[in-house]
């Protein structure tokens, strides 16, 4: 299997993880407009297993070093398989409130406070479990991110006090993003346990490679989703309750920009968990979750979410902006100490 084998070359990983995991959500707004997001997720499930199985028989099964993807699939301990899985169940159901979230309050409000907290918390819980890096420059990065979500929640805050009609619509996607935060914070530590992130050349017998990992962890995000999203269709948190029959009428082109969205966060959610081996699981998750900065930038400059938005709105954006990199910068430098 193809393995990093420098701490560079991880970095460059987890820089393409956080655009990815900042750039999937572009595709819910390349949908039609009366696309429901109920019925894009189902694409995106769809796409996350697809791409989990393409990998795993091409990255996954090239070369000498490790084992490759059947072959470590079937050797796993079933505590180990069963640890993929709830990552994979956890992940779902916060990411299942963060689309809903985009879809009710936005992009740009959106994602830097869901994915933003699961950030901050989910470092805490990365390093605590498998401490590597400087923590000092680490957590002082991870700080300076901190500050730059609470200027964007602030700069959402100022745009619903603007006038804005549907203000009761974003705070309720606000709530929703803040309750995927919390979750999304865990679901990376159950997948990295069930991995050698010590010896990806020659794993110890009964856990899991990145790859037949990342596999494990789609089929339990897919499964949840037949129970998750059935409910939410029949529940829905706006708007009336969706049927399975307005998914099969959508056209091959709808469908296909989801299964796109969910191959684009999987490509950037495989290379994290290849990159750990060698970043260590904290900086690698850390790293990857500076994709707020990429989704606001998208939301700001292309889907003008902020427009019209007042001169202290912008100066917070900048500031957003500014600390953002700051702390990704710190967490990158933490890793080389």
């Amino acid at each position: 299997m193809f393995i990093v084998d420098n701490y560079a070359l991880a970095v460059f990983f987890c820089i393409i993880t956080m655009l990815c995991w900042g750039s999937w959500g572009n595709t819910q707004k390349m949908t039609d407009k009366n696309w429901r997001f109920e019925l894009y997720y189902w694409d995106y499930a769809l796409g996350i297993l697809l791409f989990s199985l393409l990998l795993g028989f091409s990255l996954g099964s090239i070369g000498e070093q490790g084992r490759s993807f059947v072959p470590d699939l079937m050797q796993a301990d079933t505590n180990n398989l069963l640890s993929c899985i709830l990552g994979g169940v956890i992940f779902n159901a916060s990411n299942i409130l963060l689309t809903a979230s985009m879809a009710l309050a936005g992009m740009a409000v959106a994602f830097p406070l869901g994915v933003g907290i699961a950030l901050v918390l989910g470092v805490f819980v990365n390093y605590f479990t498998a401490p590597k890096g400087d923590a000092v420059i680490l957590f002082t990065g991870v700080l300076l991110i901190m500050i730059a979500i609470i200027c964007n929640g602030i700069a959402a805050g100022k745009m619903e006090s603007n006038g804005n009609s549907s203000n009761q619509t974003k705070k309720k996607g606000i709530v929703l993003a803040l309750i995927a935060g919390l979750l999304m914070a865990f679901f990376y530590r159950f997948v990295a346990a069930a991995m050698d992130l010590n010896n990806f050349e020659s794993p110890t017998a009964g856990m899991l490679t990145p790859y037949s990992a990342f596999f494990v962890f789609a089929l339990g995000l897919f499964l949840s989703n037949l129970v998750f999203n059935s409910f939410i269709m029949r529940h829905p948190f706006s708007g009336s309750p969706v049927r399975f029959t307005d998914y099969k009428n959508g056209k091959a082109s709808t469908h296909l920009v989801g299964i796109l969205g969910g191959c684009i966060w999987a490509l950037g959610t495989s290379l994290s968990y290849i990159a750990a081996g060698k970043a260590g699981a904290a900086i690698s998750y850390a790293l990857g979750q500076g994709a707020p900065m990429i989704a606001a930038i998208w939301g700001v400059f292309v889907w003008k979410e902020f427009k019209g938005a007042p001169k202290s709105v912008n100066l917070l954006l900048t500031l957003m902006f500014v600390l953002f990199i700051a702390g990704l910068g710190l967490i990158v430098v933490s890793g080389g100490n």
